[in-house]
């Protein structure tokens, strides 16, 4: 979702074609008016960078507990549907990992879910923090954005084989696990942990994943045209074996039933569209 005005801004950023295999894009969000703005992220599957500059925000965990974003966190893979608030003078820039790139940078890929990690920790000593001093210095977005992909390039790890094979593999008629089993003389099992070991989830569990975002794309692309939305044709067009199965994901992954979703999609943004 994208939304424009003189008071409350956020869009998507993309980055170059060299960082294209590391990271989906960066999302930047300020909030100028004089209330708190709250929003709902759907899931990624993706692990997650957060800057703040001014105000503090702030996530709600799956307890209800507030998690302060102070100067930077790391979250994910977001795997469900969360809420965050931007108070008044808060400014985030979110940078999104995209398949293995976590595991590459931090040697793991995955960290409990909805709670904070201090990046640094992971590389040298403090070096998120004299990153984020040195990005709010920087005024521009944009700059932004440059000075953290030259600041993250060092870091980053040669890509495992397989990992790289799980990630680009695109035909949908095959089965991803067995196919690249066969092709590097491994058993499924031994390409199955490999799989949760450089992305953090398993290969089903990404398979419902991407069933339950075409259901939201399309629902969203119906809805853009005002077109009436046929909840038969849903299920029919992503794989549904019936419509209490569809119901059942966006239960699982947003804690609302389809209708609900259509009727607040506007206060629900989707990281991947």
């Amino acid at each position: 979702m994208t939304e424009n005005n003189t008071e409350y801004n956020n869009f998507r950023i993309a980055v170059p074609a060299k960082f294209e295999e590391v990271y989906t894009h960066v999302y930047f969000a300020e909030n100028k008016t004089g209330e708190s703005m709250n929003k709902t992220l759907l899931p990624s599957y993706q692990t997650i960078l957060i800057f703040s500059f001014g105000a503090t925000p702030w996530l709600l965990s799956k307890e209800n507990s507030r998690i302060p974003v102070d100067k930077y966190l790391v979250i994910g893979p977001v795997k469900q549907a969360f809420e965050y608030t931007l108070p008044p003078g808060a400014e985030i820039l979110t940078v999104n990992f995209k398949h293995d790139a976590f595991y590459r940078f931090f040697r793991h890929a995955s960290i409990p879910e909805h709670v904070p990690m201090n990046p640094a920790a992971q590389l040298e000593e403090d070096c998120f923090s004299i990153l984020w001093h040195q990005l709010s210095k920087i005024s521009d977005v944009n700059g932004k954005v440059n000075h953290i992909l030259t600041f993250c390039e060092p870091y980053l790890a040669y890509r495992n084989k397989i990992a790289g094979q799980l990630a680009s593999f695109g035909e949908r008629s095959l089965d991803r696990i067995k196919s690249i089993a066969q092709e590097n003389k491994q058993t499924e099992r031994n390409t199955q942990l490999n799989h949760k070991k450089h992305f953090g989830y398993s290969a089903k569990e990404h398979n419902r994943f991407t069933r339950f975002l075409e259901a939201v794309n399309l629902i969203q692309t119906l809805a853009s045209g005002n077109a009436k939305v046929d909840w038969f044709e849903i299920v029919a067009e992503c794989g549904y074996y019936d419509q209490s199965q569809l119901i059942k994901d966006f239960k699982h992954y947003i804690n609302l039933s389809p209708t609900n979703y259509l009727k607040f999609q506007q206060d629900i943004c989707n990281p991947i569209t």
